[in-house]
């Protein structure tokens, strides 16, 4: 396995300006650095309002920095999300960068089914392969079978988490940023989760995540990442 750092931030910073409280600055970190390999789980460590959440929002493109880059290998090649075009973060979205965060957004009336497949079939999978692969995740994910014809707006907090795992899950990403997976999981899904978790690494995935249950994070942790050796003076 290519020991070639999946993720590399550098000289990342990020400085929020309240531009309706006469653009106050919140200052959030400057100066960080950052590489994951395959097979790597960094976890981000440090207490609530340190930055975490920031850093795997810039990450994945949904904050832009004050300065810096992060490039997530892609293709073959580094592609700086901060700098790359829309469509090209889209492209670096739907076939290298998975996101698992703590809430599912989806369209109401679509099925919890089609939702898992979903990521398959916009990379071209058979829909039958994509249908197997999902009901096989949904499965081992224990979501009755009577949910999968359902949309998942009315489920359970726990259940819906399990979709969005599904989801992010299925398409096997090289590259996966976790925010809470298993935030609102019972102790019997949240070790299927780290099943899931370990497999993907066994596989050669690079991963950044934030993880308050201690047990999981012990579980996936290949290191720790202080976000606040990087914080920004105010």
């Amino acid at each position: 396995m290519s020991q070639e750092p999946l993720i590399v931030v550098e000289d990342l910073a990020k400085t929020f300006i309240l531009h309706n409280a006469d653009d106050a600055s919140i200052p959030v970190f400057e100066g960080l650095r950052l590489e994951v390999g395959p097979g790597e789980c960094v976890v981000l460590a440090g207490e609530s309002g340190v930055g975490k959440s920031t850093l795997m929002r810039s990450i994945y493109g949904n904050y832009l920095p004050t300065q810096g880059s992060v490039r997530v290998r892609h293709d073959g090649a580094y592609v700086d999300i901060t700098r790359a075009l829309p469509h090209q973060v889209l492209d670096v979205r739907r076939r290298t960068l998975g996101y698992v965060s703590q809430f599912l957004r989806v369209i109401p009336r679509i099925s919890t089914l089609h939702l898992v497949m979903e990521p398959l079939l916009e990379n071209g999978v058979d829909p039958k392969e994509a249908q197997e692969r999902a009901e096989t995740l949904l499965s081992a994910l224990r979501l009755p079978k009577a949910h999968w014809d359902l949309p998942p707006a009315t489920f359970s907090g726990g259940e819906q988490q399990r979709v969005n795992i599904a989801r992010s899950f299925i398409r096997n990403y090289p590259v996966l940023l976790l925010d809470e997976p298993t935030a609102s999981l019972d102790a019997a899904n949240r070790a299927i989760v780290v099943g899931l978790i370990q497999q993907a690494l066994d596989a050669g995935a690079a991963m950044i995540g934030i993880f308050h249950d201690h047990d999981v994070r012990d579980a996936v942790a290949t290191r720790l990442f202080t976000v606040s050796q990087f914080k920004m003076a105010a």
